[in-house]
């Protein structure tokens, strides 16, 4: 089988897509002659202008505009410890699912209101912003690398500490060993 080969034209051929894509960078043929004159010569453009043409130019177009900077929400998310008395069905309902469905018109009694966040009580920071969505500080006792650390006993005077051997806690040696279960 043999194909035939003909020279491409300029319109079957690639090239011609890529002139049509540089064809503004070249300057346009005059379409009726004109007289031999030189042009006038152009004022010298002012800064604004060479800003505004540079602008134009940009493919992006001007820059967005500055949005303006929001402040993260520290609002309190208060939710309820309550009381309801519920019938034996839903009780076991709410023991398997951990959740249930309430009546319309049921009145609950409120134990507590608190911060889900930082978990204090209302009246103490009903106007405060939340300690947990600013650090979470306060959970942990406050900043560990301030508190004291946990002093080692010291022994009676009369004591003689007799070192012991090592114990296995990891893998199947523990587990018959009974680290993990009790001894047989």
């Amino acid at each position: 089988m043999t194909t035939a080969t003909a020279p491409l034209s300029p319109q079957t051929s690639r090239s011609h897509l890529q002139e049509s894509l540089f064809a503004w960078l070249e300057p346009e043929a005059p379409s009726a002659p004109a007289k031999a004159t030189r042009p006038a010569p152009e004022p010298a453009p002012d800064a604004a202008s060479v800003a505004q043409t540079l602008w134009e130019s940009d493919p992006a177009g001007p820059p967005p505009a500055p949005e303006p900077e929001t402040k993260p929400d520290l609002s309190h998310t208060w939710v309820v410890a309550a009381t309801i008395e519920v019938t034996p069905k839903i009780a076991s309902v709410a023991d398997y699912r951990g959740s249930f469905k309430a009546t319309e018109g049921q009145r609950i009694e409120a134990l507590d209101v608190y911060c889900d966040g930082c978990r204090r009580p209302y009246d103490e920071v009903k106007g405060d912003d939340c300690a947990a969505k600013i650090d979470n500080t306060h959970l942990i006792g406050g900043d560990q690398t301030k508190r004291a650390k946990r002093k080692v006993p010291t022994p009676p005077p009369n004591a003689r500490i007799i070192s012991g051997g090592t114990i296995n806690r990891r893998g199947i040696g523990a587990y018959m060993s009974g680290v993990s279960r009790p001894p047989r």
